[in-house]
């Protein structure tokens, strides 16, 4: 039996080898299952699992479910208790962890090269096999409890949460990830079987896997994942992305006093624009343009490559006692994303918050303080060490390798990135930023073109925000 199962999977298998870079290798199954390797030797491996799911894809009437799918990994499955599923994975020694996003669903871990078929067997059994306790999703229901009520404290994760709610309003993008309040007493385990026959299929998945030889992967995914064939209840597509609207306008956030008393008080304020997604080469303009504005604390131990001499750093944290914390910031999807600044000083600054923001967007587009050869340079130079020193890391790496997969069906090399971004003038980040800033990017969706700005504080410190980005040319305002 489980020779048939394996001569149909293994039956017209598409294999393609990168000629540029022979370690490079990706296999698509019959079932619709991609799995791409770099074989490229070292004393452990890295392994994942990325399926195209995530809270754009969910239905905007019951969201929030990728954020318990995220925590219900590595629980009972068809196999194995919760408990021995922990068991297993403390065996083998290495690093595993899971985490959902907005457009995707990872499951990765590093292991020992011995340890690898047992490690992927425990994510075939996550992946394919969950069986949820009712006991397991209560727990993890008053987990997600707990965390939704403590954002209120953590302005970084809160603040991008709600910036993508105001910018890309009911739809996409903009559906919440975390479970909203009112959600929390009424979600059912149901509800998390449908998510998981929804976007749990094997034309959803790709594995991903570094430190094997092709081969060997190749052998120990059919025997994970060869049998496996799309429910009934689905249709053989992927997801579809949607049209993303980009509506843009603005939100405030009540002000939380600090959760303990050695805590500063701060306001917060993120102002961003819609660019193109990361497929689009505008990408090195913008990550590039992120590295030359930086920023970061008031307080850092300086040192080499921290960016101290960014714009941010300099023009802002440097010469403004009251601001705390102030830095640019890249949100990059598929087909659209947020670039911006985000600041936090204290309330009695809360009105020149947003004429500081605007201030530093006006001028890169300035004829005079625009950008320079110099600062370009720098810029670029700091993001390709960056990246270089990125993929060192097997499971940055095991990331790049499956999100490329995933979303573009292809690889783009480290090589490619590097001589993209090297190739970048002043020019060019001029013209990105000029079309960002002003609310002129056009992408395959719809685009009002205002700034998107999210404020926790009294409302009434920050001022008129629209009035400082009309004053300053940034956004697009009819």
């Amino acid at each position: 039996m489980l020779s048939r199962t394996f001569k149909r999977a293994v039956r017209n298998l598409s294999t393609a080898k990168s000629a540029t870079h022979p370690q490079l290798e990706l296999t698509t199954l019959t079932n619709g299952l991609r799995l791409i390797t770099d074989s490229t030797p070292g004393h452990f491996s890295a392994l994942g699992a990325f399926i195209q799911g995530g809270s754009r894809f969910e239905d905007p009437a019951a969201p929030g479910l990728s954020h318990l799918c995220e925590r219900l990994a590595w629980k009972t499955t068809e196999k194995y208790s919760g408990t021995q599923m922990l068991e297993n994975l403390s065996k083998l020694g290495g690093n595993y962890i899971a985490v959902a996003q907005r457009d995707t669903i990872m499951y990765q871990a590093t292991v020992f090269n011995k340890d690898v078929d047992n490690m992927l067997e425990c994510i075939a059994q996550t992946v394919r096999h969950q069986q949820i306790t009712d006991q397991e999703f209560a727990e993890t229901v008053e987990g997600a409890k707990y965390e939704v009520s403590e954002l209120q404290y953590k302005p970084e994760l809160l603040l991008p949460e709600k910036l993508h709610s105001v910018a890309y309003k009911n739809n996409t993008l903009g559906l919440p990830f975390f479970i909203p309040q009112e959600r929390l007493g009424s979600i059912k385990k149901n509800e998390m079987d449908q998510y998981f026959n929804k976007f749990f299929q094997p034309q959803n998945v790709v594995i991903a896997m570094i430190g094997v030889p092709h081969q060997t992967a190749l052998d120990l995914v059919l025997a994970n994942f060869g049998d496996w064939h799309n429910s009934s209840s689905t249709t053989a597509a992927a997801p579809k992305l949607g049209t993303v609207n980009y509506t843009g306008g603005e939100i405030a956030l009540p002000h939380t006093p600090p959760l303990y008393a050695n805590q500063p008080e701060l306001y917060h304020m993120q102002i961003a624009f819609e660019t193109n997604g990361f497929l689009h080469d505008d990408m090195y303009a913008l990550a590039t343009l992120q590295k030359l504005l930086g920023g970061g604390s008031s307080f850092s131990a300086g040192g080499p490559g921290k960016g101290m001499f960014s714009r941010l750093y300099t023009q802002v944290l440097n010469k403004h006692p009251y601001v705390e914390n102030c830095s640019a910031f890249n949100h990059s999807y598929a087909d659209s994303g947020l670039f911006g600044i985000t600041i936090s000083l204290i309330p009695d600054a809360g009105h020149i918050s947003a004429q500081i923001i605007c201030n530093e967007f006006a001028k890169v587009l300035d004829s005079k303080e625009g950008l320079n050869e110099k600062e370009v340079t720098r810029a670029k130079n700091q993001l390709t060490s960056s990246l270089l020193m990125n993929v060192e890391s097997k499971l940055a790496k095991l990331e790049d390798l499956g999100r490329q997969i995933q979303m573009q069906g292809k690889i783009t090399s480290v090589d490619e990135m590097v001589d993209k971004i090297s190739a970048l003038t002043v020019k060019d980040l001029r013209n990105v930023a000029e079309k960002v800033f002003t609310g002129n990017v056009v992408t395959n969706g719809i685009s009002s073109g205002i700034p998107s700005v999210v404020m926790q504080g009294d409302r009434s410190s920050f001022g008129d925000i629209e009035f400082v980005l009309r004053h300053y040319g940034l956004g697009k305002y009819n």
